[in-house]
């Protein structure tokens, strides 16, 4: 099999881009996610499907989809070192980011983020305008507006700007506050992240195969390490307690998730130490325009 980076294609007036998925067990949605990166009308566009270790069908769809670079970890390794293995590859300027429960809508939206990153060389990210079935409603399309973060079924990222952030952080949990500590490191190094309104992305929120118990106590856990590692002193003394507080008034409303959220703080006190020692704290100004907008986009 060919690599990624001998697939690249290289169009002199365009900008290089690198298409991610990664998928794992999704055998049955993932096709869907695929003929709408194909679809897109942008020249100089490349798709690496990075299967990370699924037991379903997923292998069998390499001699169905053909256009597509196809990378397979026999174990799982988890999505965000995926990503970074994608985003590692030589000769990209840009890179793709699309869930493989999710799929673009019209076939230009890439060519739009491309031409506004092109503009804007502070730009570092695109957020697109996420849809879901429980925000199914399209809305026209309008100016690009100023995000704190940008969701992770759908964006698109300067690599350049990327690794002078120096990809995804490590973190004890598979999942969960990734897109936050990526967006901070940006932020702080002064490149701005934008939402495309109207430019949209449908997330399927496929969660066949996932089980909720490790997905909220990694997301526990990667939070509350975020916020260790972020956020500057003295204001942490202050942003813990509240990030707690606030965890455990949803378990308080929803306790079928109190046992695996109480495991995710366990999991921060056996990494208290190695999270410490990792502790590259940003501007407060930066982590303050993040808590003030990272309910949007």
């Amino acid at each position: 099999m060919r690599s990624v980076e001998s697939l690249l294609v290289n169009t002199p007036l365009f900008p290089r881009v690198l298409l991610g998925i990664t998928t794992h067990n999704r055998a049955g949605i993932l096709p869907k996610a695929i003929a709408s990166a194909l679809a897109q009308d942008y020249p100089c566009l490349s798709i690496a499907v990075l299967d990370d270790g699924s037991t379903d069908d997923t292998p069998a769809l390499h001699a169905q989809l053909p256009g597509v670079t196809w990378i397979r970890h026999e174990q799982s390794r988890g999505y965000m070192e995926s990503r970074n293995e994608l985003m590692r590859t030589p000769g990209a300027d840009f890179y793709v980011s699309l869930d493989d429960d999710a799929w673009f809508l019209r076939g230009d939206e890439l060519s739009l983020a491309i031409a506004r990153m092109q503009a804007q060389p502070s730009l570092a990210a695109i957020a697109f305008d996420i849809l879901s079935p429980d925000r199914s409603a399209e809305i026209p399309r309008s100016s690009p507006k100023s995000a704190a973060v940008f969701i992770g079924c759908g964006h698109l990222l300067r690599l350049s700007a990327v690794r002078e952030a120096g990809f995804y952080a490590a973190t004890p949990g598979a999942y969960g506050s990734e897109e936050k500590d990526l967006c901070l490191r940006l932020a702080d190094l002064g490149y701005d992240i934008e939402l495309m309104p109207g430019v949209h992305v449908w997330h399927d929120k496929a969660w066949s195969g996932r089980d909720w118990f490790p997905l909220h106590r990694s997301g526990v856990c990667n939070e509350l390490v975020m916020t260790l590692r972020r956020c500057p002193l003295p204001d942490l003394l202050l942003v813990l307690p509240l990030k707690f507080a606030s965890f455990v008034r949803y378990w308080l409303q929803r306790p079928e998730f109190a046992r695996a959220g109480l495991a995710g703080i366990g999991d921060v006190l056996r990494h208290l130490r190695a999270t410490l020692q990792s502790r590259r704290a940003v501007r407060r100004k930066t982590f303050w325009r993040m808590i003030h907008g990272h309910t949007q986009p």
